[in-house]
C-alpha cells in the first residue's frame, strides 16, 4: 500500500510541477542531488546524515549538528531537505559539509542513496519516517535516531489498519521523543523501553542558542528606544493575522509595531503597506537611509511608527525589542515558532490552530502564551497586556521560565555517540 501511495504521490508531484514553480524547484533539486553526492563524497569519508523536512525541522536538528561538529570534527555532516522552503534558505549552512535535497522514497532511490553516502549514522528529525530509506539503512546496519519526535493516537502507526507502515518504526535504533504520551504510544505497539528516551524538544536548545548569539541590530535598537511606547513584534504573519494586527495598530497611537510576514514578496509587502494608516518603513530601506545620513553628515530620516521586516533571518534577533509578541499561522497553516519569541521572556499571542504543537499547548497552560480566536479577543488580550504591567510581566516570566526549564534535549541526545 505504501509503495502504491508513493507512486501516485510522485506522479502527482510531476503533474503539479507543470503549474508550480516550488514543485519544479524541488524536482530539479532532487535530480541534481545524485551528481552532487557522487562528486563530493569520497572513499573513506565518515558521513553522519541529518534529514529535515523543512526549515522548522532544521532548527531542531541544528543544535545536534553543532554539538557533533565540536565532538567529532573529523566527521562530515550531510544535511538533506525535502522541501524547497528548507533547502533554498539553508543550502549554504556552514555547519554542514554537504547539503542537498532528498529524492523521493522509492526503493531504488533509497538503496542508491545509502550506497553512495554510506553513512555511519542517521538522524531523522520529528515526523520523518520514510519507509524505504529506513529499511535500506537497517539492512546496512546503520544506526538511525529519531529525534524530537512526537506521536499522537491518530497517526497511522497506532491504527488498527496501518497497512504495514508501522514496520518502519522497527528500523529505528532509538527514539528521542518529546513527551511521555509518545513513549506510551510506542510502548503500546511493542517498542521496548530501552529504545525510547523522553528527551524533550531540541528546538528549546536552539532558541536559547539564538538568544545568546542574537545579532546586533543597532538601527532597530535605536528605533526601539526612540520613544517609550510599547512595541508589538509580530513574526511569521499571514493575511488572517494581519487583518487583526493592522487595524489595532492604526487606532492605537501609543503602540509601535515591527511586523515580519511569513511570505516576503513585493506583492505582500505592498498589501501590508496599503493597509497602514500610520508611518511605516521597510527595515532594509530604513537601515540604509540611516547609514547614508550618518556617512554624509545629514539629519537622520523621519522615524517611522512601524517597521516592516523585508528579509529573512532577522526575526529571531528582533523579538528582544518587543514587550509583547504575536506569532502567526494560528488562523491557517498552524502556529509557527513560538519558542523563538518566548525565550526573551515576553508574552506571546497566538491563534487557535495550535493543538498539534506541544510547546504552544504548554505555554498556554502556564500562562506564557495567550490564544485569540477573533478580532474581539485579540483586541481585548493585547489591551490587557499593554495596560496591566504586572500581568504582562508575569506572563512574560512564565514564558521565559518555560523555555529555560525545557532546554537540554540536545545534551541528552548527543552524548550517545553515533559511531
Amino acid at each position: 500500500m505504501y509503495q502504491v501511495a508513493l507512486f501516485f504521490y510522485t506522479l502527482g508531484a510531476h503533474i503539479a510541477s507543470l503549474f508550480s514553480k516550488k514543485v519544479r524547484t524541488m524536482l530539479k533539486g532532487q535530480l541534481r542531488a545524485w551528481h552532487y553526492l557522487k562528486k563530493n563524497i569520497h572513499e573513506g569519508d565518515r558521513i553522519v546524515w541529518f534529514h529535515a523536512a523543512s526549515l522548522g525541522e532544521f532548527e531542531q536538528g541544528r543544535p545536534l549538528m553543532e554539538r557533533l561538529r565540536r565532538q567529532q570534527p573529523d566527521v562530515r555532516i550531510l544535511l538533506t531537505f525535502f522541501s524547497p522552503s528548507g533547502y533554498e534558505v539553508r543550502k549554504n549552512y556552514k555547519g554542514a559539509d554537504l547539503v542537498c535535497y532528498l529524492p523521493f522514497d522509492t526503493r531504488v532511490n533509497a538503496y542508491s542513496f545509502v550506497h553512495i553516502v554510506k553513512p555511519e549514522a542517521a538522524y531523522f528529525i520529528k515526523y520523518e519516517f520514510w519507509y524505504n530509506y529506513l529499511h535500506s539503512l537497517h539492512k546496512k546496519q546503520v544506526p538511525v535516531y529519531s529525534v524530537s519526535s512526537i506521536f499522537r493516537p491518530g497517526q497511522i502507526f497506532f491504527r488498527r489498519f496501518h497497512f504495514g507502515y508501522r514496520k518502519c518504526l522497527s528500523f529505528i535504533t532509538h527514539f528521542y521523543v518529546q513527551n511521555e504520551e509518545s513513549r506510551d504510544l510506542l510502548a503500546g505497539i511493542g517498542i521496548t523501553d530501552d529504545r525510547i528516551t523522553v528527551a524533550g524538544d531540541t528546538r528549546f536548545d536552539r532558541v536559547v542558542d539564538i538568544q545568546q548569539q542574537a545579532r546586533p541590530l543597532p538601527i532597530v535598537e535605536q528605533w526601539a528606544h526612540e520613544r517609550e511606547d510599547h512595541i508589538l513584534v509580530c513574526g511569521s504573519t499571514w493575511p488572517p493575522d494581519e487583518s487583526l494586527i493592522i487595524p489595532y495598530f492604526n487606532t492605537h497611537p501609543d503602540l509601535r509595531l515591527i511586523m515580519a510576514p511569513h511570505v516576503v514578496s513585493e506583492e505582500h509587502l505592498l498589501k501590508i503597506e496599503r493597509q497602514m494608516e500610520r508611518p511605516v518603513a521597510r527595515l532594509s530601506q530604513y537601515v540604509q537611509q540611516c547609514h547614508n545620513a550618518q556617512e554624509q553628515g545629514n539629519p537622520q530620516p523621519p522615524v517611522p511608527e512601524a517597521l516592516l521586516v523585508d528579509s529573512y533571518g532577522l526575526l529571531s534577533s528582533i523579538y528582544r525589542y518587543g514587550q509583547v509578541a504575536y506569532v502567526g499561522g494560528g488562523f491557517g497553516v498552524g502556529i509557527h515558532n513560538v519558542p523563538e519569541a518566548a525565550v526573551y521572556g515576553i508574552p506571546v499571542i497566538i491563534g487557535p490552530r495550535n493543538k498539534k504543537f506541544q510547546e504552544a499547548v504548554d505555554l498556554l497552560a502556564c500562562g506564557g502564551a495567550l490564544q485569540v480566536d477573533d478580532e474581539e479577543s485579540f483586541n481585548a488580550t493585547l489591551t490587557h497586556l499593554l495596560t496591566d504591567e504586572a500581568y504582562r510581566l508575569s506572563a512574560g516570566h512564565s514564558a521565559g521560565t518555560y523555555i529555560s526549564s525545557h532546554a537540554g534535549a540536545a545534551d541528552i541526545i548527543m552524548p550517545v555517540k553515533p559511531l
